[in-house]
């Protein structure tokens, strides 16, 4: 199933027009709903059909696709993306617009779902850190505009990605009680590959240490030998243990 998203944007600001949306039903009993960004270039459909080979019948995924936008790292060539960067690293200049419009996004992707059903949001690379982003607008209960964040989160996964405005949120979360407490209840799991020659794997670690300090005390991080920019069995594997057990979910077809 797939289905073109709304272009946000409003005044002077960029128009973001979201490409298409693909889903993937649960093949037994709807407990979760997993948002899914793609990396850099990419497309929904590319993750959605990989999704749907993996053991988590329980599972509904959405795989959106991000807006096409000048990419500062490409010269300004454009490219699927849920952010402008000009490298991908931590050492990125933070395009908090970008962001935002990525958070709002998969907000509203997860809005229409039960009350009953638990809403997570993972990616790989530039979706990785998207995600992230997320999972501090969830702790915060915010956007950085102040806006009301209205989504759930019950888990958050990051492959081979890093952790966006890592400068700016030094201080935020563990200054606001009911920050803290939603960013330490908040399970998160960060993937990378020691061989990554795209994001490198000490960003990854670095991210991962970073969002300890920063309030979010339910981190599994698992590093892979040999592993560049891309996945394995093996990642994925350890990604639906974590998942069932995070989100609870019975594994019945």
């Amino acid at each position: 199933m797939s289905f073109s998203g709304p272009a946000v944007g409003s005044g002077g600001r960029r128009v973001f027009q979201f490409g298409r949306t693909h889903v993937v039903r649960p093949k037994g009993k709807h407990q979760a709903t997993i948002v899914w960004l793609h990396g850099l270039g990419d497309n929904g459909s590319s993750w959605s059909q990989l999704l749907e080979t993996l053991p988590l019948p329980n599972i509904k995924w959405i795989c959106p696709t991000a807006p096409s936008q000048p990419i500062s790292l490409f010269g300004g060539f454009p490219s699927t993306a849920w952010f402008d960067v000009n490298e991908l690293s931590e050492n990125a200049q933070d395009d908090v617009e970008g962001l935002e419009a990525s958070a709002a996004h998969v907000a509203s992707l997860l809005s229409t779902e039960p009350a009953d059903i638990k809403l997570a949001v993972g990616g790989f690379s530039m979706g990785a850190a998207a995600s992230l982003y997320s999972a501090t607008c969830f702790a915060l209960g915010k956007y950085g505009n102040g806006n009301s964040y209205p989504a759930n989160l019950s888990a958050v996964v990051g492959l081979s990605g890093w952790l966006p405005c890592a400068k700016t949120l030094s201080g935020k979360i563990e200054g606001d009680s009911e920050a803290a407490m939603r960013a330490a209840s908040l399970p998160i799991m960060l993937c990378h590959g020691r061989a990554d020659d795209v994001v490198p794997f000490r960003f990854g670690e670095k991210s991962s240490q970073a969002s300890n300090s920063f309030g979010f005390r339910d981190v599994t991080f698992k590093a892979y030998d040999g592993l560049g920019h891309y996945t394995i069995p093996q990642e994925m594997d350890e990604l639906c243990s974590w998942l069932t057990s995070k989100l609870g979910l019975e594994g019945q077809a």
